[in-house]
């Protein structure tokens, strides 16, 4: 079922790997003249543009953008008690590690009297996106507004789409997470038009715009994102869910089958990749796979992802090889099922998220591991990280000298302001500690 690429008794390079590497064809600058007339109509219409998108797009049309308090209040009550328990569970967890991720103000002494103190200051408001079109995404609600708490950020609104079955208003569980949150402030907007709204707002709505627009998405939604990038802050460009695993011959193909089936399962174009050294391995997943996943409640959205150009099996000569594979690929998320897990996840450079070992697969982080499900796609994670409480935080440096201070430093950035012929900076310095002369005859 997988289409398998065989790397065995190769060296490619980096560059070569990627190449080689299954990978989808998503572009979002191909969306881009799509998208770029809707967030300008939405800049200049506001909430009522944004609306008519989303009766245009969803075929529905809410009778608010902001979602009445009680509908929020309501879907917590109607909650059942599993769910309840479970979205209680995963908010403590996640909220256990994104509490221990703020970093401490810290003060660096240069010199007697001269000092830099490094704070961290929170975004003030932020729009939190959470989708709504395939699934229902509450973990998304925990994953974006937990680290947002955490670093202090004092406004909060999330925008999710509005759903035809529930009155015109987001899905009651999306709902239900916000409350147990105590995030009291829910638009029932999505797509493109969402990120437009969140970024520009609508004053005659009391629509406050945000700083700071974060969450996962389509395709549109990243474009979107792209396009308001500079009024406001974005944490990154979501692109479709994909797994990697890293795998040996002692790995459980049955296991391993189960998790690239669990990922496929989000999207038609998500991607599933195992890497592994185990011929065997591989044809015996291939063969898992195909017994299984016609069971599955997506099996046909599942069987498209298995079969599209982002999904596959890679086939290397040995570990190193392998890493260097999984390293080239820099995943969203990295399973490793091999001997020593641990080790080898140490080796890994890139990658949004590494789950060690057999019990640690994806879905653990999806929901519950504490974790943040909000991660680079698309080879993103080379160099950008995943949500995080830091994504809501500004370093700001207080910088403090005394006089002394100053002036011990003061004839080496006179120095450097007349090099770089700019001497009013230097003046400034002297003009500290020196009578200059006033401007004119």
């Amino acid at each position: 079922m997988l289409k398998i690429t065989d790397l065995r008794g190769t060296t490619p390079s980096t560059a070569g790997l990627r190449a080689a590497l299954p990978r989808g064809g998503t572009d979002v600058a191909a969306v881009l003249p799509t998208v770029a007339p809707i967030v300008e109509a939405v800049r200049q219409g506001g909430a009522s543009v944004a609306l008519d998108y989303g009766e245009r797009f969803d075929s529905i049309r809410p009778t608010s953008v902001r979602v009445p308090a009680e509908v929020i209040r309501d879907a917590a009550d109607t909650l059942s008690p599993e769910v309840r328990a479970a979205l209680e569970e995963s908010i403590s967890r996640i909220r256990a590690v994104h509490a221990e991720q703020k970093p401490a103000s810290h003060t660096t002494t240069l010199a007697d009297g001269a000092t830099v103190t490094e704070v961290f200051r929170p975004v003030e408001r932020v729009g939190l996106y959470v989708p709504g079109g395939q699934a229902v995404y509450p973990s998304s609600v925990l994953m974006n507004v937990i680290p947002a708490q955490e670093a202090g950020v004092s406004s909060l609104v999330v925008a999710t789409p509005p759903q035809s079955e529930f009155g015109g208003w987001p899905h009651p569980t999306t709902l239900a997470a916000c409350h147990l949150l105590g995030v009291d402030e829910v638009w029932a907007v999505g797509g493109a038009q969402a990120v437009a709204l969140l970024a520009h707002g609508d004053e005659s709505a009391d629509l406050v715009p945000v700083d700071m627009v974060t969450g996962p998405g389509n395709i549109f939604v990243a474009a979107a994102k792209r396009l308001v990038n500079g009024t406001v802050g974005i944490d990154s460009e979501a692109g479709p869910s994909e797994i990697a695993v890293l795998a040996d011959d002692t790995a459980d193909a049955v296991q391993v089958a189960y998790d690239l089936i669990s990922q496929a399962e989000h999207d038609q174009l998500a991607a599933s990749v195992l890497i592994t050294d185990s011929e065997e391995l591989a044809r015996a997943v291939d063969a898992e796979i195909e017994r299984r996943y016609t069971v599955t409640f997506n099996a046909e959205r599942v069987r498209e992802a298995l079969e599209g150009a982002q999904s596959g099996i890679v086939l290397v000569d040995d570990l190193s090889a392998a890493i260097a594979a999984a390293d080239a690929y820099a995943a969203e998320h990295l399973e490793i099922h091999t001997r020593n897990a641990r080790e080898v996840a140490e080796r890994v450079t890139h990658a949004g998220a590494v789950f060690v070992g057999a019990y640690s697969p994806v879905p653990l982080g999806d929901y519950a591991a504490g974790s943040n499900h909000v991660l680079p796609t698309s080879g993103t994670a080379r160099f950008n990280p995943g949500l995080s409480t830091h994504t809501f935080l500004r370093p700001v440096n207080l910088i403090e000298y005394d006089r002394d201070a100053l002036q011990e430093i003061g004839p080496h950035i006179i120095a450097l302001a007349d090099a770089e012929a700019l001497p009013a900076h230097g003046e400034a310095i002297r003009a500290r500690f020196e009578d200059l002369p006033t401007g004119g005859k």
